[in-house]
């Protein structure tokens, strides 16, 4: 395969560019959004998009990473670098989707296109599965099916590919038109029509419209009538339609669907004759996505024999890598489900977002079904692992074998995964970060068993592309230049350490506050280079606060003091932050305090004053709103007073997270994200914009039926007046589920169905009363979710959701997952 290339004039040309300064000659093949993620520099174009961070403003970043190519729309950027190319555009992501459009039209193949509310991502992996003994595949990696994700995603077609198939998501009016013309689909999909993405809409059948302008042109369009309301058959895309329905007549009319054994097992109408499938899945969503498959094959030609055939063989998608802690102080990313070069690029970039080991260790199985050349293909892979800096490389299977020596790391090879698990004794792993990335026939979970520690039966599992989304909604709530302290106290409320950190680092929020000093030091330790605040700068931590590099707030006379006397007398500006107290009467300096502040802070040149600080105390509450403005005024004139004393500024911060969508005036030069990172908001009504982060859940240990005299649990509390059914689940009060929850005080949901707790809660273990509810040994019970979630568990027993988070023990293993 020959990967296609444009001279840097050409981009100019479809940029409709006039004058362009050619400052060197290059060949394209990469286009970039993100500075963080470069493989081939020299080959690659950057496109500065104008975003909640402003694309321009990582120029220089890209820069030493060593681009020279760069799409722009902000002249003056480009006088610092006189020998890179820059191409000067009004809008720099019109021209991404313009570079995408273009090289889209090269190519004469057939191309799917998927949207929908729900299961986009899925149908494509599906049809992949499905389509591939036949069809040369290109198709959109992971989830990229936005505004930026579309261009990026048709630039991989190739003169091989004989099938793409993409898939479009939309938040807003007028955003499928930009998608249509990208993507040029000839036979489109729509999956459903649901909630999810409505709030850019007036209503779902405006949404719907906006929707099937991606089809418009299509030779063929496939689709469910059940949501379609609102829609004539005369306004249906496509030269032709191929529907389908569970409910009405249609092209393909489901009669019944019949649950056997965790597989579903589908009769239907197709052609006026009865017609059968067996699905791999038992759930309703894998249901409707696998029907959607099914008439996808039937309306390309395959027959029902076919179709069946490969629709029993489909295989579950696992989206998410997941992070869990391995043996010998390992971190483990599990990603041993698909293997390709688009997804091993965005596992890899996950992979060095983890600081918190010496060692980035790959674990990888031959890439299968690529469509290029097995020497084209393991030179790429070797190239992109040696631009990633891998420590070490695993490969498992007689293709990455035969190329051993193109891989300029530590590496070992293995003919099968059975020859590494008999070699795993003899193998050494310590102290490393371990991506686990293979093809789905390699069994790689085998792989990833052994690697990972024992996972206690109660597990919390933490979405880090939630948290990043969460991060991302207050920023766009924020005034340009405000920056962010993200604060990852408490084991960042109880959702991890280095882990949050992280992500958080990666995504650039520029200070981090802990506690306490010895969670800085973890931080340090883990590979953290950000800026941190300690808030309880105790005396004894001082020593490690400066080995550490790490800054205390400091909240009186007799700690400053204390500070300033440790120093040793050569230190000069050592950064210190002052906390300012206007009215939580906790810690900080008040007005009367500054006659022996002030002076004590200029006398000394052992320490600099980096910020000055307030807390707001009721900043979520309406009926206290001329309170916090009382503290907001009053933390102005302190800090005015404090920064006219000085003669220097400093960053000033009192925003909270209520505070950031409450009182934007409030913002200043900073402000502080707690638990709203984690999608809580106290001040937030209905939680709008928020996603949440964790997810606390564990399994069914036994199934007893109890008798109407029978009693439940310790000291005989729980009791089922007419008898009934009982789980007992493996979570208690040392998991951090509080006995306050006994009794029927908590709920837990059992299969989506609600089950109250019975009896009284023990240290391991509870009981729930299932009675009359479909509860089976091993079952999945959710403690808290995005259904029943921290707020509706702190209302049950008269608490905050910020306790509920923090409660959760260190020995219920947490997973962090990410997409």
């Amino acid at each position: 395969m020959r990967e296609i290339s444009y001279n840097i004039q050409q981009i100019a040309e479809i940029l409709n560019i006039e004058s362009f300064e050619l400052k060197h000659p290059a060949l394209i093949n990469s286009l970039l959004i993100d500075s963080r993620i470069v493989i081939s520099p020299e080959t690659s174009l950057f496109f500065a998009i104008p975003a909640l961070r402003d694309g321009h403003e990582f120029i220089a970043e890209a820069y030493a990473r060593g681009i020279r190519n760069f799409v722009i729309s902000k002249p003056e950027y480009q006088q610092n670098f006189p020998d890179a190319n820059f191409l000067l555009v009004p809008d720099v992501q019109a021209a991404l989707q313009q570079t995408g459009a273009a090289h889209r039209k090269k190519f004469e193949l057939e191309v799917i296109a998927i949207t929908g509310s729900n299961g986009k991502t899925i149908v494509k992996e599906w049809l992949y599965q499905l389509l591939s003994a036949d069809f040369n595949i290109v198709r959109s990696p992971k989830s990229f099916n936005s505004q930026l994700g579309v261009p990026l995603s048709v630039w991989q077609i190739n003169q091989e590919n004989n099938l793409g198939i993409f898939e479009a998501g939309i938040s807003k009016q007028g955003e499928m038109q930009n998608l249509a013309g990208i993507i040029q689909p000839t036979i489109g999909i729509l999956t459903n029509i649901g909630e999810a993405h409505a709030e850019g809409f007036t209503s779902s059948a405006e949404k719907l419209k906006e929707k099937l302008k991606l089809f418009k042109g299509v030779k063929l369009f496939i689709y469910s009538p059940e949501y379609m309301h609102g829609i004539a058959p005369a306004e249906l895309p496509g030269e032709k339609q191929f529907s389908w329905s569970t409910q009405t007549n249609a092209d393909l009319s489901i009669l019944f669907v019949e649950p056997i054994n965790g597989k579903s097992y589908l009769k239907a109408l197709y052609k006026n004759e009865e017609i059968e499938c067996l699905l791999p899945f038992g759930d309703k969503a894998s249901v409707e996505n696998g029907i959607i498959c099914w008439a996808a094959l039937l309306a390309m030609g395959y027959t029902p024999e076919q179709a069946d055939l490969r629709l029993e063989r489909l295989t579950a998608v696992n989206m998410r890598l997941e992070l869990k802690n391995g043996i010998n102080q390992c971190s483990i990313i599990d990603d041993s489900y698909s293997a390709d070069i688009s997804s091993l690029s965005i596992a890899l970039d996950f992979l060095n977002q983890q600081n918190q080991h010496p060692v980035k260790t790959l674990i990888l199985s031959d890439l299968l079904q690529t469509g290029k050349a097995d020497i084209e293909l393991y030179t790429e892979i070797a190239a992109l692992l040696k631009q990633k800096q891998v420590n070490r490389l695993i490969g498992i299977g007689s293709h990455i074998s035969s190329f051993a020596a193109l891989f300029e790391l530590q590496n070992t090879f293995f003919e099968s995964t059975e020859e590494f698990i008999q070699q795993f004794p003899a193998l050494t792993f310590s102290n490393e970060t371990i991506l686990v990335k293979g093809a789905r026939r390699f069994e790689f979970e085998r792989i990833s068993k052994l690697l990972t520690q024992k996972v206690h039966g109660t597990v919390m599992e933490i979405d880090l592309n939630a948290l990043a989304s969460n991060l991302k909604f207050y920023k766009s709530k924020l005034a340009p230049g405000v920056k962010v302290m993200a604060m990852v106290k408490a084991f960042s409320y109880g959702s991890g350490s280095f882990e949050i950190a992280n992500l958080l680092q990666y995504h650039q929020v520029d200070y981090l506050a802990v506690a306490y000093a010895d969670e800085g030091i973890a931080l340090r330790k883990a590979g953290i280079t950000l800026p941190v605040m300690v808030m309880s700068p105790e005396p004894f931590a001082f020593e490690a606060i400066l080995k550490y590099k790490l800054e205390p707030e400091l909240y009186n006379m007799e700690i400053l003091k204390a500070f300033i006397a440790f120093l040793p007398e050569t230190q000069q500006a050592y950064p210190v932050h002052i906390k300012i107290d206007t009215g939580m009467h906790r810690l900080g300096f008040e007005e009367h305090d500054l006659a022996e502040l002030l002076p004590l802070l200029n006398q000394t040149k052992k320490i600099k004053v980096v910020s000055a600080f307030s807390h707001l105390a009721a900043s979520e509450d309406e009926k206290h709103d001329e309170f916090t403005g009382y503290q907001l005024q009053t933390y102005l004139h302190l800090s005015t007073a404090l920064r006219k004393s000085l003669g220097y500024d400093f960053i000033r911060h009192i925003s909270n997270t209520s505070a950031i969508t409450r009182h934007p005036e409030a913002q200043l030069d900073m402000v502080r994200i707690g638990i709203g990172l984690y999608g809580y908001d106290s001040g937030l009504k209905d939680q709008t914009g928020l996603r949440t982060v964790a997810v606390l859940k564990t399994t069914i240990t036994q199934i007893k039926n109890v008798g109407p005299k029978d009693t439940i649990g310790y000291g005989r509390w729980g009791v089922l007046p007419d008898g009934g059914t009982t789980a007992t689940v493996k979570i208690g009060y040392a998991d951090g589920y509080r006995r306050s929850f006994s009794n029927g005080v908590g709920k837990m949901l059992v299969n989506g169905k609600p089950a109250p707790v019975i009896g009284t809660i023990a240290m391991d273990m509870c009981m729930l009363d299932v009675t009359g509810l479909d509860a089976k040994t091993g079952d999945e019970v959710i403690i808290f979710n995005n259904e029943l979630t921290i707020a509706d568990l702190a209302e049950q027993i008269g608490t905050i959701p910020y306790e509920i988070l923090t409660n959760i023990s260190q020995r219920v293993k947490r997973i962090y997952f990410y997409e």
